[in-house]
């Protein structure tokens, strides 16, 4: 009698040992590293903005054309001038209005002969896209006699900032993105000149801003309310987002260059060729809320 009680405890001994084990051995399983999301999008690119690793990678290195996202290269130009004086003021010319009315282009709606500080146009070029706006940068900030020299020695500006950051795969041949057929980067070479402005306080504060109301001076030296400019990047206030550019155009489609910030860790990416407003937003929610896990 005693020998079965015991071999029973015996028995029941070893069934509660192998069950701890399994227990142990299910808890002790390491979790499993998020599956890398799939995107609508033909070229995307996450890096941490800290170390510069790749988090996400697809068709990186692929030449694309960029839209409106150009216009983060041309504020980085603009950030970047010696001595630069943001409350410097420029006279809106007839010819930008031009501009934008020969080209459809997205526009600040500034209006000739208002003068307009530099600070003002940083805001109507990223916000409301307007290329009324970068095309009076690349006036003010190119140098030469006449208005085309001072354009395309700024756009020269463009290029040599682009060489410097060590960008082999990007192209400049216009101030906004309304290219002339070799107006290109990539999903990775974006994201560096991203991160590149990064670093410009008044580009971090410009791109997180989702609306901001300009007063102007008049030619008759009265004050201007401009109507607020709304920033095109809906997905401001998405989960620590700070910027940076949306952008569009018939070769382009629809693109998005993004950063955020969560317990402390910055991504930047880029999204280029989306379908849609609405899948460019999509694929750049997927992107980041990845690049938190990995």
């Amino acid at each position: 009698m005693n020998t079965v009680i015991k071999g029973a405890r015996r028995v029941s001994a070893v069934v509660v040992t192998a069950g701890a084990l399994l227990i142990t051995g299910a808890l002790s399983v390491p979790a499993q590293a998020a599956s890398a999301p799939s995107i609508v999008a033909k070229g995307g690119y996450v890096m941490n903005n800290a170390t510069g690793k790749t988090l996400y990678s697809k068709a990186a290195n692929t030449r694309r054309s960029t839209g409106s996202t150009t216009k983060i290269m041309t504020i980085r130009v603009v950030l970047a001038q010696a001595n630069l004086n943001l409350n410097a003021k420029v006279t809106i010319q007839k010819a930008y209005s031009d501009y934008i009315v020969s080209k459809g282009a997205s526009s600040a709606h500034l209006i000739v002969g208002d003068k307009v500080t530099v600070r003002q146009l940083l805001y109507g070029l990223m916000l409301p896209s307007g290329c009324d706006a970068a095309y009076a940068l690349a006036d003010k900030f190119g140098t030469g006699s006449t208005r085309a020299k001072r354009v395309k020695s700024f756009i020269g500006k463009m290029n040599s900032t682009a060489t410097k950051l060590g960008l082999t795969n990007t192209h400049f041949d216009s101030f906004d993105g309304i290219g002339n057929g070799s107006n290109y980067s990539t999903p990775r070479d974006l994201t560096k000149i991203a991160s590149s402005a990064m670093k410009y306080s008044t580009f971090r504060t410009v791109v997180k801003t989702k609306s901001y109301t300009a007063k102007t001076t008049t030619k008759s030296g009265g004050t201007r309310t401009m109507a607020a400019w709304k920033n095109t990047n809906t997905l401001l206030g998405y989960k620590g987002t700070i910027g940076v550019k949306t952008g569009s155009g018939p070769s382009a489609k629809y693109c998005l260059v993004f950063a955020a910030t969560r317990n402390g860790k910055t991504v930047i990416g880029t999204i280029l060729a989306s379908s849609s407003v609405a899948n460019r937003t999509a694929d750049a929610k997927k992107l980041m809320n990845y690049a938190f896990t990995v």
